[in-house]
Protein backbone atom coordinates (compact mmCIF):
# COMPACT_ATOMS: atom_id res chain seq x y z
CA UNK A 1 0.00 0.00 0.00
CA UNK A 2 1.96 3.55 -1.29
CA UNK A 3 2.24 5.93 1.59
CA UNK A 4 0.75 9.15 1.14
CA UNK A 5 2.13 12.10 3.54
CA UNK A 6 -1.29 14.22 4.75
CA UNK A 7 0.82 16.30 6.90
CA UNK A 8 0.78 19.24 4.78
CA UNK A 9 -3.42 19.57 4.75
CA UNK A 10 -4.64 21.88 7.32
CA UNK A 11 -8.02 20.73 9.50
CA UNK A 12 -10.14 23.10 10.53
CA UNK A 13 -10.47 23.65 14.57
CA UNK A 14 -6.84 22.53 14.72
CA UNK A 15 -3.67 24.18 15.14
CA UNK A 16 -0.41 22.46 13.81
CA UNK A 17 3.20 24.02 13.39
CA UNK A 18 2.37 25.19 9.71
CA UNK A 19 -0.67 27.55 10.62
CA UNK A 20 1.86 29.19 13.41
CA UNK A 21 4.34 29.61 10.67
CA UNK A 22 2.28 30.98 8.21
CA UNK A 23 0.82 33.62 10.73
CA UNK A 24 1.95 37.01 10.15
CA UNK A 25 4.60 38.69 12.75
CA UNK A 26 2.92 40.51 15.61
CA UNK A 27 3.65 44.92 14.93
CA UNK A 28 6.54 46.16 16.96
CA UNK A 29 6.08 48.21 19.17
CA UNK A 30 5.85 51.99 19.00
CA UNK A 31 8.70 54.67 20.20
CA UNK A 32 7.30 55.70 23.07
CA UNK A 33 5.87 59.59 22.11
CA UNK A 34 7.48 62.68 23.48
CA UNK A 35 6.54 63.89 26.90
CA UNK A 36 3.78 66.58 26.54
CA UNK A 37 1.33 68.45 29.21
CA UNK A 38 -1.97 66.84 30.13
CA UNK A 39 -4.44 68.23 28.30
CA UNK A 40 -7.11 70.40 30.15
CA UNK A 41 -10.45 69.29 30.84
CA UNK A 42 -13.45 69.95 28.26
CA UNK A 43 -15.55 72.52 29.92
CA UNK A 44 -19.05 71.82 30.82
CA UNK A 45 -21.89 73.36 27.33
CA UNK A 46 -23.65 75.94 28.17
CA UNK A 47 -27.17 75.35 28.67
CA UNK A 48 -28.96 74.78 25.69
CA UNK A 49 -31.69 77.85 24.68
CA UNK A 50 -35.44 76.63 24.09
CA UNK A 51 -36.21 76.99 20.30
CA UNK A 52 -37.29 80.53 19.58
CA UNK A 53 -36.23 82.35 22.49
CA UNK A 54 -33.39 83.42 21.49
CA UNK A 55 -35.11 84.80 18.58
CA UNK A 56 -37.81 87.32 20.07
CA UNK A 57 -39.61 88.00 16.21
CA UNK A 58 -39.61 84.33 16.00
CA UNK A 59 -41.02 83.73 19.44
CA UNK A 60 -43.60 86.96 19.15
CA UNK A 61 -44.81 85.46 16.04
CA UNK A 62 -45.26 81.53 17.22
CA UNK A 63 -47.15 83.18 20.48
CA UNK A 64 -49.37 84.70 18.33
CA UNK A 65 -50.48 82.35 15.82
CA UNK A 66 -51.19 79.88 18.94
CA UNK A 67 -53.90 81.25 20.86
CA UNK A 68 -54.03 78.07 23.46
CA UNK A 69 -50.48 79.33 24.54
CA UNK A 70 -51.49 83.28 23.79
CA UNK A 71 -53.84 82.50 26.75
CA UNK A 72 -51.42 80.51 28.89
CA UNK A 73 -48.70 83.96 28.54
CA UNK A 74 -51.29 86.14 29.97
CA UNK A 75 -52.55 84.20 33.21
CA UNK A 76 -49.01 83.64 33.64
CA UNK A 77 -46.69 85.96 32.52
CA UNK A 78 -48.88 89.49 31.91
CA UNK A 79 -45.95 91.69 31.62
CA UNK A 80 -44.99 89.60 28.49
CA UNK A 81 -48.54 89.62 27.60
CA UNK A 82 -48.92 93.07 27.29
CA UNK A 83 -45.73 93.69 25.43
CA UNK A 84 -47.15 91.09 23.13
CA UNK A 85 -50.11 92.51 22.37
CA UNK A 86 -48.53 96.11 21.92
CA UNK A 87 -47.65 95.21 18.27
CA UNK A 88 -44.32 97.11 19.43
CA UNK A 89 -41.25 94.52 18.73
CA UNK A 90 -38.61 96.45 20.46
CA UNK A 91 -40.62 96.63 23.49
CA UNK A 92 -41.33 92.90 23.84
CA UNK A 93 -37.77 91.84 22.86
CA UNK A 94 -36.75 94.45 25.71
CA UNK A 95 -39.05 92.80 28.45
CA UNK A 96 -38.54 89.84 27.37
CA UNK A 97 -34.52 89.96 27.72
CA UNK A 98 -35.11 91.52 31.38
CA UNK A 99 -37.10 88.60 32.41
CA UNK A 100 -34.15 86.11 30.84
CA UNK A 101 -31.42 88.32 32.73
CA UNK A 102 -33.76 87.73 35.41
CA UNK A 103 -34.34 84.18 35.60
CA UNK A 104 -30.30 83.72 34.99
CA UNK A 105 -29.68 85.77 37.79
CA UNK A 106 -31.79 84.25 40.44
CA UNK A 107 -30.49 80.37 38.95
CA UNK A 108 -26.86 81.93 39.51
CA UNK A 109 -27.76 83.03 43.24
CA UNK A 110 -30.06 79.46 43.77
CA UNK A 111 -26.71 77.77 42.93
CA UNK A 112 -24.28 79.85 45.21
CA UNK A 113 -27.18 79.46 47.96
CA UNK A 114 -26.76 75.14 47.54
CA UNK A 115 -23.28 75.53 47.62
CA UNK A 116 -22.75 77.55 50.30
CA UNK A 117 -22.47 76.50 54.22
CA UNK A 118 -25.29 74.27 55.13
CA UNK A 119 -25.50 75.59 58.81
CA UNK A 120 -25.83 79.39 57.85
CA UNK A 121 -29.57 80.65 58.68
CA UNK A 122 -30.27 82.76 55.86
CA UNK A 123 -28.85 80.36 53.01
CA UNK A 124 -31.83 77.83 54.91
CA UNK A 125 -33.50 80.15 55.15
CA UNK A 126 -33.31 81.18 50.91
CA UNK A 127 -33.34 77.31 50.30
CA UNK A 128 -36.57 77.01 52.12
CA UNK A 129 -38.11 79.69 50.07
CA UNK A 130 -37.28 78.27 46.80
CA UNK A 131 -38.63 75.10 47.67
CA UNK A 132 -41.83 76.11 49.13
CA UNK A 133 -42.11 78.54 45.94
CA UNK A 134 -41.38 75.53 43.86
CA UNK A 135 -44.36 73.37 45.48
CA UNK A 136 -46.51 76.21 44.96
CA UNK A 137 -45.56 76.72 41.05
CA UNK A 138 -46.32 72.60 40.52
CA UNK A 139 -49.29 72.72 42.57
CA UNK A 140 -50.76 75.36 40.03
CA UNK A 141 -49.48 74.09 37.36
CA UNK A 142 -51.57 70.73 38.22
CA UNK A 143 -54.41 73.26 39.24
CA UNK A 144 -54.28 74.23 35.16
CA UNK A 145 -54.09 71.07 33.57
CA UNK A 146 -56.82 69.09 36.05
CA UNK A 147 -58.77 71.75 37.21
CA UNK A 148 -58.59 74.94 34.99
CA UNK A 149 -62.34 76.27 35.47
CA UNK A 150 -61.44 77.32 39.15
CA UNK A 151 -59.40 80.13 37.85
CA UNK A 152 -62.75 81.76 36.33
CA UNK A 153 -65.08 84.14 37.52
CA UNK A 154 -67.86 82.69 39.01
CA UNK A 155 -71.56 84.24 37.77
CA UNK A 156 -73.25 85.51 40.73
CA UNK A 157 -76.97 84.23 41.79
CA UNK A 158 -79.07 87.47 40.21
CA UNK A 159 -82.61 86.91 40.22
CA UNK A 160 -85.55 89.24 38.64
CA UNK A 161 -87.84 90.94 41.39
CA UNK A 162 -90.28 94.47 41.44
CA UNK A 163 -90.30 96.08 44.98
CA UNK A 164 -93.00 98.15 45.20
CA UNK A 165 -93.84 97.76 41.83
CA UNK A 166 -90.15 99.10 40.65
CA UNK A 167 -88.26 96.23 38.58
CA UNK A 168 -85.07 95.31 40.59
CA UNK A 169 -81.85 92.51 40.26
CA UNK A 170 -81.78 91.26 43.45
CA UNK A 171 -78.57 89.69 44.36
CA UNK A 172 -78.89 86.15 46.03
CA UNK A 173 -76.90 85.37 49.04
CA UNK A 174 -77.29 82.92 51.66
CA UNK A 175 -74.05 84.18 53.36
CA UNK A 176 -75.33 87.39 54.03
CA UNK A 177 -77.02 87.79 57.20
CA UNK A 178 -80.05 90.06 56.28
CA UNK A 179 -81.66 91.60 53.24
CA UNK A 180 -80.46 95.12 52.51
CA UNK A 181 -81.29 97.80 49.92
CA UNK A 182 -79.20 100.81 48.55
CA UNK A 183 -80.12 104.00 49.54
CA UNK A 184 -80.41 104.93 45.86
CA UNK A 185 -82.42 102.15 45.41
CA UNK A 186 -84.75 103.11 48.01
CA UNK A 187 -85.42 106.04 46.31
CA UNK A 188 -86.48 104.54 43.10
CA UNK A 189 -88.99 102.32 44.76
CA UNK A 190 -90.32 105.37 46.95
CA UNK A 191 -89.83 103.77 50.18
CA UNK A 192 -87.25 105.91 51.71
CA UNK A 193 -90.59 107.52 53.84
CA UNK A 194 -90.83 104.03 55.52
CA UNK A 195 -86.88 104.38 56.64
CA UNK A 196 -86.28 103.72 60.35
CA UNK A 197 -83.34 105.95 61.28
CA UNK A 198 -82.74 104.41 64.96
CA UNK A 199 -81.74 100.87 63.69
CA UNK A 200 -78.60 102.98 62.22
CA UNK A 201 -75.46 101.20 62.07
CA UNK A 202 -72.71 99.84 60.21
CA UNK A 203 -72.72 96.74 58.42
CA UNK A 204 -69.77 93.99 58.07
CA UNK A 205 -68.49 91.69 55.59
CA UNK A 206 -65.90 91.79 53.06
CA UNK A 207 -66.39 95.70 53.51
CA UNK A 208 -67.71 98.38 55.72
CA UNK A 209 -70.74 100.08 55.06
CA UNK A 210 -73.16 102.68 56.78
CA UNK A 211 -76.63 101.99 57.61
CA UNK A 212 -79.21 104.74 57.37
CA UNK A 213 -82.07 102.42 58.74
CA UNK A 214 -84.78 99.99 58.25
CA UNK A 215 -87.88 99.48 56.31
CA UNK A 216 -89.98 96.78 58.50
CA UNK A 217 -92.49 95.49 56.41
CA UNK A 218 -92.33 95.82 52.28
CA UNK A 219 -93.53 93.58 49.49
CA UNK A 220 -91.31 92.05 47.09
CA UNK A 221 -93.03 90.51 43.85
CA UNK A 222 -91.20 87.30 42.60
CA UNK A 223 -92.75 85.75 39.51
CA UNK A 224 -96.59 85.96 40.79
CA UNK A 225 -96.22 85.63 44.51
CA UNK A 226 -95.90 88.75 46.89
CA UNK A 227 -93.82 88.33 49.62
CA UNK A 228 -93.06 90.13 52.95
CA UNK A 229 -89.96 91.49 53.11
CA UNK A 230 -87.87 94.16 55.56
CA UNK A 231 -85.05 95.85 54.26
CA UNK A 232 -81.77 97.40 55.78
CA UNK A 233 -81.26 100.19 54.24
CA UNK A 234 -76.92 101.26 53.05
CA UNK A 235 -75.36 104.47 52.31
CA UNK A 236 -73.02 103.68 49.54
CA UNK A 237 -73.87 99.90 48.31
CA UNK A 238 -73.41 99.52 44.80
CA UNK A 239 -75.86 96.27 43.92
CA UNK A 240 -79.67 97.66 44.27
CA UNK A 241 -80.83 94.73 46.23
CA UNK A 242 -79.39 91.76 48.21
CA UNK A 243 -81.47 89.08 49.26
CA UNK A 244 -79.97 87.70 52.79
CA UNK A 245 -80.71 84.61 54.77
CA UNK A 246 -83.30 86.57 56.56
CA UNK A 247 -85.59 86.39 54.04
CA UNK A 248 -84.57 82.84 52.35
CA UNK A 249 -85.10 81.17 55.66
CA UNK A 250 -88.18 83.28 56.12
CA UNK A 251 -89.76 81.48 53.07
CA UNK A 252 -88.03 78.63 53.39
CA UNK A 253 -85.74 79.17 49.44
CA UNK A 254 -83.71 76.41 48.42
CA UNK A 255 -80.78 77.28 45.71
CA UNK A 256 -81.03 74.67 42.77
CA UNK A 257 -77.73 75.24 41.47
CA UNK A 258 -78.73 72.00 39.06
CA UNK A 259 -81.23 73.74 37.01
CA UNK A 260 -80.12 77.32 38.05
CA UNK A 261 -83.27 78.14 39.96
CA UNK A 262 -84.55 79.87 42.67
CA UNK A 263 -87.36 77.63 44.37
CA UNK A 264 -89.61 79.19 46.98
CA UNK A 265 -90.36 77.08 49.51
CA UNK A 266 -93.39 78.38 50.94
CA UNK A 267 -95.49 79.00 47.39
CA UNK A 268 -93.82 76.15 45.73
CA UNK A 269 -92.69 78.69 42.50
CA UNK A 270 -89.55 78.80 40.96
CA UNK A 271 -87.69 81.58 39.18
CA UNK A 272 -84.48 81.37 37.34
CA UNK A 273 -81.48 83.33 37.82
CA UNK A 274 -79.80 85.68 35.14
CA UNK A 275 -77.47 84.74 32.81
CA UNK A 276 -74.36 86.56 32.70
CA UNK A 277 -75.03 89.32 29.74
CA UNK A 278 -77.97 90.74 31.88
CA UNK A 279 -76.20 91.08 35.31
CA UNK A 280 -76.02 94.95 36.92
CA UNK A 281 -72.59 96.46 35.90
CA UNK A 282 -71.85 96.01 39.88
CA UNK A 283 -71.47 92.18 39.50
CA UNK A 284 -68.82 93.06 37.07
CA UNK A 285 -66.51 95.09 39.52
CA UNK A 286 -64.77 93.13 42.12
CA UNK A 287 -64.18 96.27 44.72
CA UNK A 288 -66.12 99.06 42.55
CA UNK A 289 -65.13 101.56 40.63
CA UNK A 290 -61.51 103.27 41.18
CA UNK A 291 -60.51 100.57 44.07
CA UNK A 292 -59.23 97.65 41.93
CA UNK A 293 -55.78 97.98 43.15
CA UNK A 294 -56.55 97.86 46.74
CA UNK A 295 -56.47 94.33 49.19
CA UNK A 296 -59.78 93.69 50.95
CA UNK A 297 -58.06 94.50 53.89
CA UNK A 298 -57.35 97.62 53.12
CA UNK A 299 -60.60 98.75 51.48
CA UNK A 300 -61.85 97.42 54.23
CA UNK A 301 -59.89 99.91 57.05
CA UNK A 302 -61.28 102.69 54.42
CA UNK A 303 -64.40 101.85 54.24
CA UNK A 304 -64.69 101.37 58.13
CA UNK A 305 -63.05 104.84 58.83
CA UNK A 306 -65.28 107.00 56.01
CA UNK A 307 -68.42 105.16 58.23
CA UNK A 308 -67.08 106.49 61.50
CA UNK A 309 -66.47 109.43 60.20
CA UNK A 310 -69.94 110.16 58.59
CA UNK A 311 -71.76 108.66 61.44
CA UNK A 312 -69.48 111.32 64.08
CA UNK A 313 -70.71 113.91 61.91
CA UNK A 314 -74.33 113.42 61.91
CA UNK A 315 -74.18 112.84 65.22
CA UNK A 316 -72.83 116.20 65.83
CA UNK A 317 -75.39 117.70 63.74
CA UNK A 318 -78.12 115.80 65.58
CA UNK A 319 -77.04 118.38 68.99
CA UNK A 320 -79.46 120.85 69.87
CA UNK A 321 -77.01 123.48 68.61
CA UNK A 322 -77.01 122.02 65.35
CA UNK A 323 -80.91 122.20 65.20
Amino acid sequence: MPRIDFSSIAVPGTSTQFSQAVQPPPPAPAPPAPSQAPAPPALPDPPSIPQGLDNPALLRAMLLANPHELSLLKERNPPLAEALLSGDLEKFTQVLVEQQEDRARREQERIRLFSADPFDLEAQAKIEEDIRQQNIEENMTIAMEEAPESFGQVVMLYINCKVNGHPVKAFVDSGAQMTIMSQACAERCNIMRLVDRRWAGIARGVGTQRIIGRVHLAQVQIEGDFLPCSFSILEEQPMDMLLGLDMLKRHQCSIDLKNNMLVIGTTGSQTAFLPEGELPDCAKLAYGPGREDMRPDELADQELAEALQKSAEEAECQKPRCM
